[in-house]
């Protein structure tokens, strides 16, 4: 099962990157971009980067809020989708702002690059938060986490979002539950499997970390707050 559905995220994310946010929805019964925007209140300072960036929805509230964004993914199809998506935001606000306020690049730039969480390509100390949303095993890997550690500044914080479990007591809810149950994405203990998988490795890199739940619309997600020590 495990094998089947690495292969089935991994269409899902490169050949099929179009379908990603429809399937993203309908697993999740509509809560899937309320689950990662839901970091946003653990984002401090202004140098944020996102580590695989999806389609795009987490850079598009972090330039909302006027921050300097960058995200980085190993994808390239995922690449692509993110870029058409935040240009047609950035011209929806360029059309909405007054003529003397904007400047060509405001409309078309856009910070998102293909790399490796392994292999960051920025020098040390440049960012204030590091932030993924439902990554992958590799979020926890020693070498990742080392990268984390080196491009944040003192004090600067790693937020991870590794999982969300639906608890809502509705026929859909109780169907979507059971089905990520059976595949072992949501574990009935996915808190404690959680913790238990990441604190050791971020404490070995350099982490302090808290763990935090927060109820949304009938679901619970996960956020770890890993803050480099200074």
């Amino acid at each position: 099962m495990r094998t089947l559905l690495r292969f089935f995220f991994y269409l899902l994310y490169h050949p099929f990157a179009f379908a990603y946010d429809l399937v993203a929805a309908t697993v999740s019964l509509g809560r899937w971009k309320d689950w990662v925007l839901s970091v946003l209140p653990f984002v401090e300072g202004t140098r944020i980067l996102e580590i695989g960036h999806g389609p795009g929805h987490l850079q598009r509230a972090l330039l909302s809020r006027g921050l300097f964004a960058v995200g980085i993914d190993e994808s390239a199809p995922m690449g692509h989708l993110a870029h058409r998506n935040l240009r047609r935001y950035l011209r929806s606000q360029a059309v909405s702002s007054p003529p003397d306020s904007i400047t060509h690049n405001d409309y078309t730039q856009t910070r998102l690059l293909r790399g490796l969480a392994q292999h960051l390509p920025f020098p040390g100390a440049c960012f204030d938060t590091v932030v993924a949303t439902f990554p992958a095993d590799y979020i926890f890997d020693p070498v990742t986490l080392e990268e984390a550690d080196r491009v944040l500044v003192p004090g600067g914080r790693f937020v991870i979002l590794p999982g969300a479990s639906i608890m809502g007591r509705g026929l859909m809810d109780r169907v979507m539950a059971f089905v990520f149950r059976i595949t072992g994405e949501t574990p009935p203990n996915l808190s404690e499997v959680i913790q238990e998988r990441s604190k050791g490795p971020l404490s070995k890199a350099g982490f302090t970390v808290e763990f935090h739940e927060l109820e949304i619309r009938s679901s619970l997600v996960m956020i770890l707050v890993a803050t480099k020590i200074e």
